[in-house]
């Protein structure tokens, strides 16, 4: 454009003029070029504006220059008219701008053909969409190649069936065969088959049937004419520990969202008119019936309460900025959702495995809990031999026990069938008359480094200084073996204690009462002896519920007195020698039975907490450290 310029002001040169008559023309020159660049109108406005008319008009073409300064650079403070020495470097500085703004008006008006030339071309293609949108909607055709084949493709493969899994195929079809459970399937049918079904909390150890209880109570409770469930109530199933609080609240599959048509993409025909689409979560699909939530306890907080809310208003309500009541192209449905909700009137059941005290207070204050007890080696020997009638296969004696011994899951001991099964099968080389051995067994368990779950430890044979303590952890009670040695110290009076470090402050401070309870008893001091005692294995002991046992230990160490090694103990010791209740009595009985005893020493407090010969076990009920001694001392 700067050469442009040159030409304009060398066409001027020829008639060699004077210098004030060259200065004038090439002002004439620039003043042309610019009203050539915005126009003869927008010329006399900006001049107006800037109040650059007097210098436009002006004979004086150095005056000229400043208006001409005026109107390019669009301001009024040039003023200043420039002497000779300063005209060409202000003529240049004009050129040069004045270049720079016809060389951008150049490339604009490019820019501005080509937009229009593709908007023209988009304009067709759309054009020519829609025309192939109408024609296959008339023909009632959508499909391409492309889609047919995957269409094609998802078909062959619904055409491939294998075998059902063995946990489908084994699974109890009914409340009678859920083995080991007649308390909790008995709560649970009080409490779901009702006039006012009430939301449940399921606590117990996995692998019990937690879940297939609820769901055969369900299709019980749907027969009985007094239950709100009609004959279709949905059973909708999800794990708490796959479910996340989104803080953003975009996504939420249990609760619900909405779908807003400029980030998360609406339905196709909505996002184009700008209409956000509410999804309704997994508490409206239950809605009518149950939502089981598997693993509970592991639950986001604040997703929890979200789902305590849908519990007392039983709908879910939605809300979105882009929503407008007002909108007419708002289909019915959506109106329906943000003005009324979504429904959600179900019955919750909870299932986990964590301990009642984990378990948030508000959830646990609006659910009945009912506890699920974990299944002793005679269940898991049921569970085997019916998994076998149904897979219709034959059982070497003593094949069910064997099983037993590595786990006390229903669903684990099923899979160790199964891979029994499978081994007998691959072995065989046929699927016909397969028989289960127990070498097949042993071979299973070596390849899945499977060991028994349960040490037998109780014995017939008196000891002195070792007794049996009972602890609880989660679900699942243990014996604990105590042992106790009291030799005389080289000093009276400068004995020592030796205690595991890893058994727990409560287990220390529980010896400390100890101390006391055995200078009464046998009027010895245990500051006279060196002792140690080691809980065997070094388990953490949380509680003072092992101060009966250890009390029973020192006292016999002191004495040389033996202690029945076939009955097991719980029970805080107190210093003047009474026995105080403890917790988890009811599991601790389970780990007393796993262990091979015949009898559990309990608090006198904790005796409504069994019940009598509970897992065949003889309990004795005592008050005081003379009753466990009368029990526990071989006379």
């Amino acid at each position: 454009m700067k050469e442009l310029l040159d030409k304009l002001l060398q066409r001027h040169k020829y008639l060699e003029p004077t210098a004030e008559e060259e200065l004038r023309r090439q002002v004439n020159v620039l003043y042309g070029a610019f009203t050539g660049l915005i126009g003869p109108e927008k010329m006399v406005l900006r001049a107006s504006k800037y109040s650059a008319l007097s210098y436009v008009h002006s004979e004086d073409p150095r005056r000229r220059i400043v208006g001409l300064q005026r109107l390019v650079y669009e301001d009024a403070s040039y003023d200043k008219v420039p002497s000779d020495e300063e005209v060409v470097d202000v003529l240049n500085e004009l050129e040069n701008v004045l270049a720079e703004m016809l060389a951008r008006q150049a490339v604009e008006e490019r820019l501005e053909k080509k937009i229009s030339q593709r908007m023209e071309e988009k304009q067709q293609e759309y054009v020519q969409e829609i025309k192939m949108e109408l024609i296959k909607e008339e023909l009632h055709d959508v499909e391409t190649p492309q889609t047919k084949k995957k269409l094609d493709d998802l078909q062959h493969l619904d055409s491939i069936h294998l075998t059902e899994s063995i946990m489908q195929r084994v699974r109890p079809k009914t409340l009678s065969a859920i083995v080991g459970q007649n308390r909790a399937v008995e709560a649970m049918e009080s409490k779901l088959a009702s006039v006012y079904p009430q939301h449940l909390l399921l606590y117990g150890p996995p692998g019990v049937g937690k879940t297939t209880a609820a769901r055969i109570v369900l299709d019980e409770a749907k027969k009985l004419p007094f239950t709100p469930f009609g004959p279709n109530a949905p059973f909708v199933e999800t794990d708490g520990a796959t479910l996340r609080w989104d803080a953003r609240d975009m996504t939420n599959p249990l609760i619900g969202s909405v779908h807003d048509p400029i980030y998360q993409g609406a339905r196709h025909d909505l996002a184009e008119t700008g209409i956000p689409e509410p999804k309704p979560g997994l508490v409206t699909e239950a809605h009518g019936g149950i939502l089981f939530i598997d693993e509970i306890g592991e639950m986001d907080p604040m997703l929890l309460n979200k789902l305590l809310k849908v519990l007392e208003d039983k709908r879910v309500r939605f809300e979105s900025a882009y929503y407008d009541e007002t909108d007419p192209h708002i289909p019915a449905y959506i109106r329906k959702l943000f003005a009324e909700g979504a429904p959600a009137d179900f019955v919750l059941i909870g299932a986990t495995t964590r301990d009642p005290s984990e378990i948030n207070p508000a959830i646990r204050s609006r659910c009945a809990e009912i506890y699920f007890e974990p299944l002793v080696p005679a269940d898991i020997q049921q569970i085997v031999t019916n998994a076998a009638q149904s897979l219709g296969v034959t059982m070497e004696d003593d094949v069910a026990e064997l099983i037993s011994t590595f786990t006390i899951e229903g669903r684990k001991a099923v899979n160790i069938l199964a891979d029994t099964y499978g081994l007998a099968v691959f072995r065989s080389g046929s699927n016909e008359h397969v028989v289960l051995t127990k070498e097949l067994v042993q071979r299973v368990a070596q390849i899945s480094r499977l060991v028994p779950y349960v040490t037998e430890k109780a014995s017939s044979r008196p000891a002195v200084g070792k007794v049996f303590g009972l602890g609880v952890a989660g679900f699942l009670g243990s014996a604990i073996e105590i042992e106790a040695v009291a030799y005389p110290a080289r000093t009276p009076g400068k004995g020592y204690f030796r205690f595991n470090d890893t058994a727990g402050s409560m287990a220390k401070d529980s010896m400390f009462n100890a101390a006391a309870v055995v200078r009464r008893i046998t009027g010895k001091e245990l500051s006279d002896y060196d002792v140690n005692v080691n809980f065997v294995g070094g388990g953490n002991i949380d509680g003072p519920s092992a101060g009966c046992a250890i009390t029973t230990a020192l006292i016999s160490a002191v004495t040389g007195k033996a202690v029945r090694q076939d009955i097991a103990m719980t029970g805080e010791i107190s210093i003047q020698g009474l026995v105080k209740p403890v917790g988890g009595v009811f599991e601790k009985a389970y780990g007393a039975r796993q262990a091979g005893m015949k009898g559990m020493v309990i608090p006198e407090e904790n005796q409504r907490d069994i019940p009598e010969h509970h897992l065949n076990l003889q309990i004795y009920s005592t008050r005081t450290i003379e009753e466990v001694l009368d029990i526990m001392l071989v006379k």
